[in-house]
């Protein structure tokens, strides 16, 4: 860690000479973008010279931007998507400050002209596979039980698929659910599903923005193969109180923000909560009556500005699923983040971000019978130290320096028992590990139209005492075991994670981009169950599980039309993946001590073709997404050694997406979604043996589970609006046509004739309406 800190210290002082070196007789505009109504920051911002085309810098993540030229007059130009056009004229004799706020678009008109002025972002940025949500995106599109979801949205665009219904996660670019990096302010969310996957852990009335990273993926990210969710929270109005939420047949939320000290500081709290329970206890069904089954989450964020240079966040997260049988069974599981940030200016050309970061995952089971109650826990629990630093040495240079640590406790479970039961407590040792990391990038646009993004990320994972590690022989039998002291190094593994990107601007309209990633995970998701229980198991790198590692190259055509009215996009990519994990068959996961004996690890690939195409203006708005792709492993001990189909392998993904604005006051959407079934083990025989039949598998993933496709229809009603009130009515249809669509297939004796074996389907939902008030005062 010392080391680091080093590292970086000297990183940045050289960063400092060259720019002294390098610049002269030049001066520095800097200053935060935001929101002229609500004081929220706008990152992702462009900011430019009307003088100079073709030089521009973007606010970073707190909305701050700093861009340096000869002395002069010039016309600043802000521009950001759903905002008409800032500008404002300078006579830079020296360096200034300069703080824009914006206002929100709403006439078409206006919108038109901001495009024709600007290139549009899509084209200039040089990372590909970057994909920038806001709630606006979502706020119009058909959900299950009327709910906005930001993630369910996310899983309409190319290369990222759903794992389907009644199960969490979702998959990227041949992905597992794991290998996802899903941050909340900065913070690590483990699990970001509610009730099996319906619902995800984000309330979009406490969202700003996300941003998915799937094909180049930027130093300051670490830690998974496949891509990162990077979600702000709103930070609430700095200008007035504001009270918005929504009633809703299945739940209901709320919303407070308001300024803490007008201009410089704000708080915002929501609360969701659904209700599925109280309807339950309207059952004349005794074994449901008395059974729960809802889920909550809280978001609370507030932020002071103390002067120009120092601001202060403070944001936190806690969210808990609740399920019960009556007396019988129970289970509860949850999230928890807490962000403590310190923005400092230190000149008008380095900014620094520093955080410190909470972040926990943990589920409960209670069995309850008459002598044999039985209550298992577990948790992971992540402490994490960041500080990032963001130097802007000219316009057409920006260095990001930074290092981070992480303190991982893993508790893989426990089980209680009560005094009566006829079973044994068991507790699995917990697991300790430390996740150190320092990075450096540079964004260098060479021409107006040649830009590079390259960088270096270096990671150390070490696994610390106490502990007892195991040794296995080849069939999986424990040889050897080695016992570590608390706080005791057990290993480290150090893995250089080098980046690079680049793109070439062909025109005003289209440009060209290759990205190549390295990416190392050394915490690992075990679930050999295509259940959809929060129950599954993390684990660190150890002795025997290595770090994952993955190796991703990418190119992409991107182009515009018709006045930057449509954008398209192209992108093909391959995915080299190095020690995968795969189970041995029947593997035992769950209250097992020596659970690394039940791996199997190998390689893996995956390539694919995404289109993209996105209608933006205009009364019809939408896009078109399609993913050709192909996922594979190649486990020793599996398939006799050859590759097979890993089980999120999907050959096609189609979604199409329309929002009709029929009049100010109506609004219509439709959503269809078409992909192939994953992959899955099923037998391919039986014999019987004592006149009970068994099963013969020959081969892993070798089936397909049904196609998965559905249409989903919405319509929002915009109700009495007042220079203090606005409401809203939205309506939608979830399947409308009512496919039943495969939740699971089991294979089972046919009662009629025991010499054959019938499938049974099991769906969930096949056609579920709602209806949704929305208020705001």
């Amino acid at each position: 860690m010392k080391h680091f800190k080093q590292l970086a210290i000297l990183l940045l002082m050289i960063a400092h000479f060259v720019t002294k070196a390098q610049i002269k007789e030049k001066f520095t505009v800097s200053g935060i973008i935001k929101d002229k109504a609500t004081g929220e920051t706008l990152s992702g911002a462009s900011v430019s010279f009307l003088q100079i085309p073709g030089i521009g810098v973007t606010t970073n993540s707190y909305g701050f931007y700093s861009i340096t030229v000869s002395p002069g007059k010039y016309t600043l130009i802000a521009s950001f998507a759903g905002y008409i056009m800032d500008t404002t004229t300078i006579d830079l004799t020296g360096n200034k400050i300069v703080n824009l706020e914006m206002t929100t678009n709403t006439h078409q008109l206006k919108e038109v002209v901001v495009s024709a002025l600007r290139k549009d972002n899509n084209i200039t940025k040089t990372l590909p596979g970057v994909q920038r949500l806001s709630t606006d995106d979502i706020k119009n599109i058909p959900v299950l039980f009327g709910e906005k979801d930001i993630l369910k949205t996310i899983q309409l665009l190319p290369g990222i698929k759903s794992a389907g219904d009644g199960r969490t996660g979702f998959y990227v670019r041949g992905g597992t659910t794991d290998q996802n990096l899903i941050l909340l302010d900065e913070a690590t969310v483990y699990n970001a599903s509610h009730l099996l996957g319906f619902f995800s852990v984000f309330n979009s009335d406490a969202i700003k923005d996300i941003t998915v990273y799937k094909g180049g993926m930027p130093a300051v990210y670490g830690g998974r193969l496949s891509s990162v969710e990077d979600i702000k929270m709103k930070d609430g109005n700095n200008q007035k109180t504001v009270i918005s939420g929504g009633l809703g047949l299945i739940s209901s939320r709320l919303n407070i923000e308001g300024p803490i000290v007008k201009d410089k500081g704000s708080f915002f709290v929501s609360a969701r909560r659904t209700y599925a329970d109280l309807f339950l206890g309207l059952s004349s069904d005794t074994t449901i009556k008395g059974s729960s089954l809802y889920f909550y989450d809280i978001n609370l964020k507030a932020n002071y500005r103390f002067n120009e240079n120092n601001r202060v966040f403070l944001s936190g997260y806690f969210g808990k699923d609740i399920l019960s049988l009556k007396d019988r069974y129970s289970t509860n599981w949850g999230n928890s983040t807490a962000t403590l940030r310190w923005n400092h200016v230190y000149n008008r050309k380095l900014f620094s971000n520093t955080s410190l970061i909470y972040s926990d995952f943990n589920y409960n089971i209670n069995i309850l019978s008459s002598n044999n109650d039985v209550k298992v826990t577990s948790h992971i629990t992540d402490y994490h130290l960041k500080q990032d630093f963001n130097y802007f040495i000219s316009t057409r240079s920006k260095l990001d320096i930074g290092l981070d640590a992480t303190y991982h406790i893993i508790s893989p479970g426990a089980a209680t028992v009560s005094r009566t039961s006829s079973y044994n407590p068991i507790t699995l040792q917990k697991k300790y590990a430390l996740e150190d990391a320092v990075y450096i990038s540079h964004e260098w646009s060479v021409t107006n139209k040649v830009k590079f993004t390259y960088g270096l990320r270096l990671t150390a994972f070490t696994i610390l005492g106490p502990g007892n590690l195991y040794s296995y022989d080849q069939n999986g039998k424990v040889i050897d075991t080695a016992t570590y002291a608390n706080g005791k190094v057990v290993k480290t593994y150090f893995n250089p994670e080098p980046r690079f990107d680049v793109s070439y601007q062909l025109n005003e309209i289209s440009s060209i981009k290759f990205s190549y990633t390295r990416n190392v995970q050394n915490i690992h998701l075990l679930n050999n169950s295509t259940s959809s229980s929060p129950n599954s198991l993390y684990i660190p790198s150890s002795l025997n599980v290595l770090p994952e590692i993955a190796d991703q190259i990418s190119l992409g055509y991107y182009r515009n039309f018709h006045n930057n009215m449509y954008e398209f996009s192209s992108e093909i990519y391959y995915k080299n993946l190095q020690n995968q994990i795969d189970y041995k068959n029947e593997a035992q996961l769950l209250g097992n001590e020596t659970i690394e004996s039940q791996l199997l690890y190998g390689n893996g690939r995956a390539y694919g073709l995404e289109l993209y195409i996105k209608k933006k203006q205009g009364r019809m708005t939408g896009w078109i997404s399609y993913t050709l792709s192909r996922t594979e492993k190649q486990i020793n001990g599996i398939n006799f050694g050859n590759y097979y189909p890993a089980s999120q392998d999907q050959t096609h993904n189609i979604s199409v997406v329309g929002i009709y604005k029929a009049s100010k006051k109506w609004s219509f959407s439709a959503t269809w979604v078409y992909n192939t079934g994953n992959a899955v083990t099923w037998p391919s025989g039986k014999f019987p043996v004592d006149g009970v039949p068994v099963y013969l598998y020959t081969s892993r993933n070798g089936y397909r589970m049904p196609v998965y496709h559905r249409l989903d229809l919405g319509a929002t009603l915009e109700g009495k609006r007042t220079a203090r009130f606005e409401s809203s009515w939205t309506f939608s249809i979830y399947n409308v046509y009512g496919h039943a669509n495969p939740y699971t297939i089991a294979f089972q004796q046919d009662p009629k004739n025991p010499a054959q074996t019938q499938a049974l389907q099991t769906s969930l939902f096949k056609m579920v309406p709602s209806i949704t008030y929305n208020f705001k005062f």
